[in-house]
């Protein structure tokens, strides 16, 4: 079936339930309860029905097409029913769950990529069941990464808050690794794509961006370690000529509290806790992990599978609805900005 839109219509947002063990059932459950009070745009979830009525006695609806979603989104949760095969027990992680996982955001990254969807929201997966499958990638982004055939350097992670937006440089490798890892053209090439991530996604026509040292008081003129002098700075003073609004190195310890943040759009952060120390601090049940330098919009919950509490009716569904929320603003910036890819489906005009 297929549902006429007025122009400033969006497609429905799909959403993977990621591990069905995990409080994403929950959460999305809980965020479409609180849809029409929260005003989040209609969105369909992917994945196991059986997990959602494990911890949910609400109402769903099976579909079998994003555009059912539409019909179905006032009165239930719509469903994009996939068949995990084994039992769903909340808590209790297992192979078949985290195939179904998998299957769920191959199926949602291939609805965005088509348009069917504006945008694809990712629920919590379990990475340590995810390998046990054959997944071999470091995380949920570079595998969309690469099924939207995007460089893995090229998509870049930005966890962003209401009065925070940071981008780790390095992610998800020991802390050792990073002075190592760390060169003039990485930060270059994290700051380009957060620039144009930040207009893209945000409207924000000149982004600034606030870059960290990596060593404790940005190193102390090279006292307590030369990266801010060999590597940061070159790669700021490159970046300034080239017509950037960017700042740095700054002293990590001093970049985060109220009145400097006023001073820029996002922070570029040289490791990962750098970046989501001070994020989680401020926005632990708001924030939202989106993948910049991607065709597609993607966000999702900054937090885990927390097994630990699933089913147990206590998991907070704030992050989710933030995801959905801020992976509609950003469709409906690309749709006033862009005239490719799906604009026909993205030609909003009304953005907070």
């Amino acid at each position: 079936m297929t549902i006429e839109r007025s122009p400033h219509d969006l497609a429905p947002f799909a959403v993977s339930m990621g591990d069905p063990a995990g409080v994403g059932p929950e959460i999305v459950a809980k965020a479409w309860a609180v849809r029409e009070a929260q005003g989040l745009p209609p969105f369909f979830v992917i994945g196991e029905r059986r997990a959602i009525e494990q911890v949910w006695d609400g109402p769903i609806a099976t579909i079998s097409t994003p555009d059912e979603a539409v019909l179905h989104f006032g009165s239930a949760l719509p469903c994009l029913q996939l068949d995990m095969g084994g039992e769903v027990t909340p808590g209790e992680p297992s192979a078949d769950g985290a195939q179904c996982a998998l299957h769920a955001l191959e199926i949602g990254i291939g609805l965005a990529k088509s348009c069917a969807a504006a945008g694809l929201v990712t629920a919590p997966v379990g990475k340590t069941q995810l390998y046990s499958v054959g997944f071999t990638h470091p995380g949920q982004t570079e595998f969309i990464a690469e099924r939207c055939g995007i460089a893995r350097n090229n998509a870049v992670m930005m966890l962003a808050g209401p009065t925070l937006r940071v981008v780790p440089v390095t992610v998800h490798i020991p802390l050792k690794d990073v002075p190592t890892t760390l060169s003039i053209e990485l930060i270059r090439a994290r700051a380009k794509v957060t620039a144009k991530g930040l207009r893209r996604n945000f409207g924000i026509e000149h982004p600034r961006i606030a870059v960290a040292g990596l060593n404790p008081h940005g190193g102390e003129s090279g006292n307590l370690g030369r990266e801010e002098i060999d590597i940061i700075a070159p790669a700021v003073r490159s970046l300034r000529d080239e017509g950037l609004d960017i700042t740095g190195p700054h002293s990590p310890d001093a970049m985060f509290h109220g009145p400097a943040r006023e001073n820029y759009d996002a922070a570029l952060c040289m490791y990962h806790d750098q970046a989501l120390i001070p994020l989680k601090a401020l926005h632990f049940d708001d924030g939202v992990n989106m993948t910049l330098g991607l065709p597609i919009v993607r966000t999702s919950p900054d937090h885990g599978t927390a097994f630990g509490i699933a089913g147990q009716n206590i998991a907070s569904p704030g992050a989710m609805i933030a995801a959905i929320r801020m992976a509609e603003k950003a469709a409906r910036y690309r749709a006033l900005m862009e005239t490719d890819g799906c604009s026909d489906i993205r030609t909003g005009t009304g953005v907070e």
